[in-house]
């Protein structure tokens, strides 16, 4: 079947022909300077905010010196928050107190930890997982629901837990190569379309056979 208009809002049409407002592509409802999301990356909310963007990010500041970069496809569930550089304080001092804070003179110019956070392509984020400063996510990583994460997390990696660990990786090394390689995230919406029964399948063969 045909992918959804990458421009639409809410990407969800229900049975009885309404919209479902509680999942939402992400790039359709987020202005935000620091935070730049692929096409058809969506999040899904049981209450969904007005402001995206503080409800995912809360601690990325229009004047923050971070990135939060996500990929295309990206997959993520209600209660997922990415806890951003913004919020770290300095630990190489006596006290973590961020005294230059309540300073107007000094507030803008203080941010001790400014690692941009970098989410892949095709990564499903599960239910209420945390991503620390400066993660790095690979494509096609899964994070399992509650995960803490923190680090660099290898393309088709699956991670559970706190602090979050590979427990296995979703194909061989030669498959996950091979995938990398093809990159169907950035085919045409047709032929993504097309590769619909090869992606939900892991017929491999099918989808090499459809980028030559």
């Amino acid at each position: 079947m045909p992918l959804p208009e990458a421009s639409r809002r809410y990407p969800i049409t229900l049975p009885d022909g309404t919209e479902h407002t509680g999942t939402v592509f992400l790039n359709q409802v987020i202005d935000h300077p620091r935070l730049q999301v692929g096409d058809y990356s969506y999040a899904s909310d049981f209450d969904p905010p007005t402001d995206w963007a503080t409800r995912l990010a809360p601690y990325l500041f229009p004047n923050s010196r971070e990135t939060l970069t996500l990929g295309r496809f990206c997959q993520i569930a209600h209660g997922v928050r990415f806890i951003t550089a913004s919020a770290n304080h300095a630990m190489d001092g006596i006290t973590c107190f961020p005294f230059p804070v309540f300073d107007p003179a000094q507030m803008t110019s203080y941010q001790p930890d400014c690692r941009d956070t970098v989410v892949g392509h095709d990564v499903w984020i599960g239910y209420g997982a945390m991503i620390l400063p400066g993660a790095r996510i690979g494509d096609g990583a899964l994070i399992g629901a509650g995960a803490v994460v923190r680090g660099t997390v290898p393309p088709y990696a699956v991670v559970t837990g706190n602090p979050a660990r590979v427990i296995r990786y979703r194909f061989d090394p030669d498959t996950i190569a091979a995938l990398l390689d093809l990159r169907w995230w950035d085919w045409t919406p047709d032929l993504i379309s097309r590769a619909e029964p090869a992606l939900l399948t892991g017929d491999l063969a099918a989808l090499t056979a459809l980028a030559l």
